[in-house]
């Protein structure tokens, strides 16, 4: 019996390192790699060994067999990506294995005499611990990690929804790299307010900056100042315990709350809204944001996208899982008369087909949400106008078939994506929120790298940090071997020398 592969994959690929039979795809040297949504497993070539289970940082992975409720569809969902898929060129057909192996390749020259680097890592977000990894376990560097938290984990551990602790375990992978022996964990530490860019460039070889992109993108409408209208990360970082993000910040006393953007992250925040209190005890979920939500008024979260259900932000995973939610009623506002004919139109499998068996509605956005049970309502061809109110957010303008429609609302969450913030010391691309490079090299800083979103922009899971941050820690590489690192400073330790300006918690 094969295995396949689930709602929380990471993209990661640790499976694809250790199948012996390369059933899993796309592998990271494949063109999909890092545009499907999840790898998926060949039920044809799988030889039911389970290795890809064990390494599944994530656990995503399970024998077909063993699928049941909403995780049964995946069984279909990893033998259709391989539905059009024929023999590689001179293959059998017979072959348990007709996927072709790629050459081997060695990207990476080092000399056997090449003196161990100092490296500083800024971020223990994924990005940041992905470029620790490649680090500590392909070369002899030592590593500082520093971040501005008092907690390491970065997007792990403030950003990853409550509801999905699968998808946190990822965490305890990077977790173990904190106590490596050639590995200082630097805490509470802030570049640009405990230490300078300039400080850190002059006691290490090279600076890794995997700093994220931790602002929220604006919506440029009137109103969006006023109090009730917030970012989803604020949202984000409140039921996750935050320490940037005051308990008070989210106001559930209304009872429909509007959710500007259909992507991964509105669908947490929908989720966490609507959910049961409690399912979500015992989870990671702040106990100040627990105690807020069991008192919630909160009965109905409104998703609202520009386009159509077709070109929904969010992934086909998630949507497959919101559609199949048990508890909390899920209806497609279709006021507009072509979003349904997308879903009447779409393939089952498509994000426009996955809403063929959810609820359909006109909705009265000028009444109160209906008593009964909680729910979500996805309104698509339609964008905001203007945020009511005088002092507090009263509701919404959004574009609608025979007008503007007016949504009366006490709270609205933007969900339009994250944007990167300047870091003192670093060049910066207002435009695109991110980090001048060329392969990860900071552009006019010798020995200055970046990773992630500030190095590629908000795109990308967790396991797009893994790629991006081979081709980083490569590039840093071959810088040294070139010799182009610029000299530290080598008067005493480094390491030592660096607890003196950095004032933050030491582990």
């Amino acid at each position: 019996m094969a295995f396949a592969i689930t709602q929380t994959c990471c993209n990661d690929a640790s499976c694809v390192a250790v199948c012996p039979v390369n059933c899993i795809h796309p592998t990271p040297d494949e063109p999909d790699f890092g545009s499907t949504e999840m790898l998926y497993i060949d039920p044809d070539s799988c030889i039911d060994c389970g290795a890809c289970a064990d390494a599944c940082p994530v656990d995503a992975i399970f024998p077909v067999d063993a699928l049941t409720g909403p995780f049964a569809a995946y069984a279909d969902v990893n033998a259709e990506y391989y539905a059009n898929q024929s023999p590689a060129a001179g293959e059998l057909e017979s072959s348990p294995n007709f996927h072709a192996w790629s050459q081997p390749t060695f990207t990476r020259t080092v000399p056997s005499d090449f003196d161990p680097l100092d490296v500083a890592v800024v971020g223990t977000g994924p990005a940041g611990m992905y470029a620790v990894e490649d680090l500590l376990l392909h070369t002899n560097s030592r590593v500082t990690l520093i971040d501005r938290l008092a907690d390491p984990g970065g997007l792990v551990r403030y950003g990853v929804a409550p509801d999905h602790p699968s998808t946190k375990k990822i965490g305890e992978v990077f977790a173990r790299f904190y106590t490596h022996p050639r590995l200082r964990l630097r805490l509470g530490v802030e570049v640009g307010r405990d230490v300078t860019v300039e400080e850190l460039a002059a006691r290490h070889d090279a600076v890794i900056y995997a700093v994220g992109a931790s602002s929220a993108r604006r919506l440029g409408v009137p109103g969006e100042d006023l109090a009730g209208s917030v970012a989803a990360t604020t949202v984000v970082g409140w039921y996750n315990g935050h320490p940037d993000v005051p308990a008070d910040t989210i106001d559930l006393s209304a009872e429909r709350m509007v959710v500007v953007g259909n992507g991964n992250v509105a669908l947490d925040v929908a989720r966490i809204m609507t959910a049961d209190p409690g399912t979500l005890r015992g989870t990671s979920i702040s106990p100040q944001a627990l105690a807020m939500l069991e008192s919630s008024k909160v009965r109905e979260v409104v998703l609202l996208g520009r386009r159509g259900p077709e070109a929904a932000a969010c992934t086909r995973p998630e949507l497959r899982a919101l559609a199949q939610r048990e508890g909390v009623d899920l209806v497609v506002d279709v006021a507009d008369p072509r979003t349904a004919r997308a879903i009447d139109a779409a393939a089952p499998a498509d994000k426009a087909g996955l809403l063929g068996g959810i609820g359909r509605e006109e909705v009265d956005w000028s009444a109160a949400p209906r008593d009964g049970r909680r729910r979500i309502v996805l309104r698509f061809h339609s964008a905001p106008v203007e945020i009511l109110g005088d002092s507090q957010v009263r509701g919404l303008r959004v574009t609608g078939t025979g007008g503007e429609v007016e949504i009366t609302a006490g709270q609205v969450v933007r969900a339009i994506g994250y944007h990167g913030t300047p870091l003192p010391g670093l060049p910066f691309d207002e435009e695109t929120g991110t980090v001048p490079h060329s392969g990860g090299r900071v552009r006019e800083r010798q020995g200055t790298y970046v990773v992630g979103w500030v190095k590629r922009g908000p795109s990308g899971g967790i396991g797009a940090n893994r790629t991006c941050a081979r081709e980083t820690v490569s590039t840093l590489i071959d810088d040294a071997v070139a010799g182009r690192l610029r000299t530290p400073d080598r008067r005493g330790s480094r390491l030592a020398a660096l607890t003196a300006p950095l004032r933050g918690r030491r582990r």
